[in-house]
């Protein structure tokens, strides 16, 4: 069960072990981490994981960061998440929300929100509450989905709400900077392949992506936001 006030993420929600594997697949080259370590990297640092899911990402954060810390308002993921990490003594996972995060002012040194509930208007009670806990010489990282290439279409016709404008906006009159990031998905089969492209569009633009992808590989185009502070 999700937080009351909890925006909903309907992949990992609903099809966790779907999600699992699109995880496994997302960036095998780590393209993504090495962009957030060059601007501020993680060795020795307290960082947080917003929206941390099922905890993937928790134990490679683990292996460098002095402490690492998850928030997840799914209570069910969250479980997951800490059951993942029961072995790693430097990993805390807390089920709560980006706009109410458990954290004393000024804890963190690195927070990232990979996918998760900063996708423009609407998500500044998250930012106020990122700026109350990342200390001074500290930075936030947000990785989104950019809507180019192939991958981005499907996602706009999937979700023809979303205005790529609008966000550009709101993230430019916030003061954030932002990379375009490459990244693909590679996967094990075209089973896994097909799952995930169902749990990410819609039935008819999944079929779309689908019949026009061959192989096991996807072009992933991503855009890194960061804040230092």
């Amino acid at each position: 069960m999700p937080l009351r006030g909890a925006i909903p993420s309907p992949n990992i929600w609903n099809t966790p072990q779907v999600y699992e594997v699109e995880n496994r697949a997302v960036d095998p080259l780590g393209v993504a981490d090495a962009a957030m370590r060059a601007i501020r990297p993680w060795a020795g640092a307290t960082v947080l994981d917003i929206g941390c899911g099922t905890g993937f990402h928790l134990p490679a954060f683990a292996a460098e960061a002095a402490r690492v810390i998850g928030v997840e308002p799914h209570q069910g993921l969250a479980r997951k998440a800490a059951r993942r990490c029961s072995r790693l003594a430097n990993v805390s996972v807390h089920t709560a929300m980006a706009q109410d995060l458990p954290l004393p002012d000024a804890s963190v040194d690195v927070a990232v929100a990979r996918w998760a509930y900063f996708f423009g208007p609407g998500c500044e009670p998250g930012l106020r509450e990122l700026s109350r806990v990342v200390r001074h010489g500290g930075a936030a990282f947000v990785i989104d989905l950019a809507p180019r290439d192939a991958f981005g279409r499907y996602f706009l016709k999937s979700v023809p709400s979303y205005s790529p404008r609008e966000v550009a906006e709101f993230w430019s009159l916030q003061g954030w900077q932002q990379q375009d990031l490459d990244l693909v998905m590679r996967f094990d089969s075209r089973a896994d392949f097909e799952a995930v492209m169902r749990i990410e569009f819609t039935p008819e633009v999944a079929a779309q992506a689908i019949s026009e992808t061959e192989g096991l590989e996807i072009a992933y185009p991503n855009v890194l936001r960061w804040r230092l502070y």
